[in-house]
């Protein structure tokens, strides 16, 4: 077994990790500078805030006023999602900042842990929204449809607006998703507000109000439960659901020279970018530099794994035995 280090390396900021004792290590962002880091939501983050804050106050005012806990209700999910916009800003912030001997991969994890604040408090609120709606719908009363109305109604433009904003992420983000989902969501649930002022200035049934906001509390849990899903699960290391490991060491198991793969390990290191270690079994020794290149290259191409450490050994009791001892 061979002590000398090989690094592939694309970055100035790259990190290597890895015990020298077990071998060759080669660790690469893979070729062609892409870049992981999130997209700039900034400006996005900035009117989305500004706009939701003064439609929540207007909201708020007009619903107590004309007596809506639909409307009410809309407020209070709004005021959620302003609180829920400035922790996914923050962490995008956060994210961009450099590593540091403590932080290795830098704060990056804070967008993870901003997606898992995000649906954790959206439950918490829809809860409460719940329980109101719920006393209303046993004990209704009168409500000014008109004013609910024209209110809903504003509510849907700057939701959608908003929701638009963030749309171009929310696919490859789940930070911004959580975002793009509060928003979209918000303008479902103005859309429901003004059809259900219609059907009660039609037919008076005020039942109708706070039913309105027990279908809104639903359709909220409902988009909501698959962000809590991923984000505990990016919260626990697991590999990302967009990532078939089967199929990563698959690729790895039949690179040239590889005899076995130990030690596979995947996760997020943010809501954008993901990290692989592994032993890789070689008896024919170090491979020399392009192996591990193209291997890097690909498993970011492939696999969208960018941050790639590859520790080369030359036989399984120098590397998969030692890391059995210590397999989680």
């Amino acid at each position: 077994m061979t002590h000398s280090h090989s690094h592939a390396h694309d970055h100035a900021d790259d990190h290597q990790h890895g015990d020298p004792e077990h071998g060759d290590h080669a660790h690469s962002h893979g070729p062609g500078g892409h870049v992981h880091a999130p997209a700039n939501f900034g400006p996005a983050f900035a009117v989305g805030i500004a706009l939701n804050t003064a439609f929540v106050i207007i909201e708020a005012i007009y619903g107590y006023t004309s007596n809506s806990t639909a409307l009410i209700a809309d407020a209070g999910h709004n005021l959620s999602d302003v609180l829920g916009l400035v922790v996914a800003w923050i962490a995008v912030i956060l994210s961009k900042r450099p590593a540091s001997p403590r932080y290795t991969y830098g704060l990056r994890g804070s967008s993870i842990l901003a997606a898992l604040f995000n649906a954790v408090f959206l439950l918490i609120a829809v809860g409460a929204i719940g329980w109101e709606a719920i006393l209303r719908l046993l004990n209704p009363e009168p409500v000014a449809e008109t004013t609910v109305m024209i209110i809903a109604a504003i509510g849907i433009a700057i939701n959608g607006f908003t929701a638009w904003l963030f749309a171009s992420g929310s696919k490859d983000d789940l930070n911004i998703r959580g975002a793009y989902l509060h928003m979209a969501a918000d303008a479902a649930v103005s859309a429901g507000v003004v059809i259900a002022a219609l059907v009660i200035m039609v037919t008076g049934w005020l039942w109708l109000d706070p039913a309105t906001s027990l279908v809104i509390v639903a359709v909220i849990v409902w988009g909501t439960w698959a962000l809590l899903r991923d984000s505990t699960a990016m919260s626990l290391d697991a590999v990302p659901e967009n990532i078939d490991p089967v199929a990563v060491r698959e690729y790895l198991e039949t690179r040239p020279g590889v005899t076995q793969i130990c030690d596979l390990h995947i996760w997020p290191m943010s809501t954008t970018e993901v990290a692989l270690t592994c032993h890789l079994v070689m008896p024919a020794g170090y491979p020399g530099d392009a192996f591990l290149l193209q291997a890097t290259h690909h498993l970011d191409e492939k696999f969208n794994i960018h941050h790639t450490t590859i520790q080369i050994v030359t036989s399984p009791v120098s590397g998969c035995e030692l890391a059995k001892k210590h397999a989680v």
